[in-house]
């Protein structure tokens, strides 16, 4: 058996080799040769990284985890466990062969493997991204084969691995259709085509360091041409909380629903009043990090837009933070801290980007616990001292003091981190971070509440809560509120029962 696939592959070769293929001699060589130590696909996904967002950085993070793996594999396995001479090159036109000929064994097609590796690691992510890179990872692979390298058994074997190093990195790193946020509990909402009886309120600011300020009405009428839009803050727009309220009575007169685009403040300021007029929710991601809208699985307007015209929507939790009866109570979505967590979130976030979400916290921690004092306050009633205390609307994946993000909205807990103040605590804290266990030692606590109480808060403390900062002297109350919010979000089980729609 294993000589008639032997004979047969090599028949193979040789009518491949024997046949004109028009426009590939100019074509294929270069492009193997590109291929090399997989340069070709390491340009993409650095061109992904750097002109793309969030979704594109994700699928070439995850494309060039996959070509690890599969070129070590091949590297150290499938190459020293079958020494398969190359194929002579005799029946190959001298035009196609390569000035340099590889000297490893032909078995398997490395080349192969990085191309179906990438691209299956890409396509786990966006299956149209892994679909548009299918021909140049299939052209690759031929390639080797035209120029007279390998097999095309060598390039079968290589294509296998490629895509069984993909399914590897998928097991060990789920991607965000793996881990989506379970869809549920849901609520009712009305399906709005078009966006009718959608009223949106754009942050002109949100997400905007340099250049000229987005056109958030064309933004908003390019998914949902018949939503209402209100700008502000920008010149001459309504201030944010005149703006939504004003959006929530005219929502509440159609009988529709509160739409905003901005970042993770704008959200946090919309639900707020969304509550208040008990109307859903419609987010489209505008900010700069847009926590809460990845989390709820919305990352794009188009996604948000299908989300309100099909009527699909899921109730979330809200937390709440406030003291005594006579002070208003403030929301939020994300997150909450006291102490120096603010100062190491904004070093984490700029350099997650460069270095990696893991190595850039350890860098934030070392950073702020270097320059940091402890803070003295009561955690229910306990004297500490802290550098930090997190607190998450709902549990973050993710160990330690760099939570990265949620599973569930609406588990109805508070998940609370200190870094307690003491002794040798930042020498402690930075070998945890260092060498990944965190939860291992004492300077860090954890535990998954329904409320916190903070007193004996100094004067002059602040508080942060979802990018936005406030006074925070004195006592604090931390409380959920269980499915409190309705947001709109694509359930990946549609139900066939027609939802309730305004009339045309």
């Amino acid at each position: 058996m294993r000589s008639l696939l032997t004979r047969l592959d090599r028949r193979t070769f040789d009518l491949i080799a024997a046949r004109e293929w028009p426009g590939a001699q100019q074509v294929l060589p270069r492009l193997t040769r590109s291929a090399n130590h997989g340069l070709l696909w390491f340009g993409l996904a650095a061109g992904a990284a750097a002109l793309g967002g969030r979704p594109a950085r994700r699928a070439a993070l995850r494309g060039v985890a996959s070509l690890a793996v599969a070129s070590a594999t091949v590297n150290t396995l499938g190459k020293r466990s079958v020494r398969r001479r190359r194929p002579l090159l005799d029946p190959v036109p001298v035009i196609r062969q390569l000035t340099r000929q590889p000297f490893t064994s032909s078995f398997p097609s490395g080349h192969a493997a990085s191309a179906v590796a990438f691209a299956s690691g890409v396509a786990f992510e966006n299956k149209w991204w892994g679909l548009a890179l299918a021909p140049l990872a299939a052209s690759v692979a031929f390639s080797r084969v035209y120029t007279g390298v390998h097999y095309p058994g060598d390039v079968l074997a290589g294509a296998a691995l490629g895509a069984g190093a993909a399914f590897a990195v998928r097991g060990i790193a789920p991607t965000r259709a793996q881990l989506a946020p379970p869809a549920r509990p849901r609520a009712e909402a009305p399906a709005l085509p078009g966006g009718r009886g959608l009223v949106v309120v754009a942050n002109q600011g949100s997400g905007q360091r340099t250049g000229p300020l987005p056109n958030r009405i064309e933004e908003v009428h390019g998914v949902l041409p018949h939503a209402e839009v209100t700008v502000c803050g920008g010149p001459g727009g309504l201030p944010m909380d005149e703006a939504l309220t004003e959006a929530a009575e005219r929502a509440r007169e159609l009988g529709g629903a509160l739409g905003v685009l901005g970042g993770d403040g704008s959200v946090n300021a919309a639900a707020a009043v969304a509550v208040r007029y008990g109307l859903p929710l419609a987010v489209l991601p505008g900010g700069s990090l847009n926590h809460f809208a990845y989390d709820l699985g919305i990352e794009t307007h188009a996604a948000a837009a299908r989300a309100v015209e099909s009527g699909e929507a899921v109730a979330v939790d809200l937390a709440r933070f406030g003291a005594g009866p006579h002070r208003e109570a403030r929301y939020f979505l994300n997150t909450f801290s006291v102490g120096v967590y603010p100062e190491l979130v904004r070093i984490r976030e700029r350099w997650a980007g460069r270095i990696g979400a893991w190595p850039a916290g350890v860098l934030a921690a070392w950073e702020v616990l270097r320059t940091a004092e402890p803070l003295t306050l009561r955690i229910n009633g306990e004297r500490r001292a802290v550098w930090m205390v997190f607190a998450g609307n709902c549990q973050y994946r993710g160990l330690g003091v760099s939570p990265v993000r949620r599973h569930d909205l609406a588990d109805g807990v508070l998940d609370v981190r200190v870094v307690h103040g003491g002794r040798l605590a930042r020498t402690r804290l930075l070998v945890a971070a260092l060498t990944g266990s965190p939860r291992s030692t004492p300077v860090l606590g954890e535990a998954r509440l329904s409320r916190l109480r903070l007193s004996g808060l100094p004067q002059g403390a602040t508080v942060a809560f979802d990018g936005e900062v406030t006074s925070g002297e004195g006592e604090l109350l931390l409380e959920k509120e269980r499915e409190a919010l309705t947001v709109y979000r694509l359930l990946p089980d549609r139900p066939t029962a027609v939802h309730p729609s305004l009339p045309a």
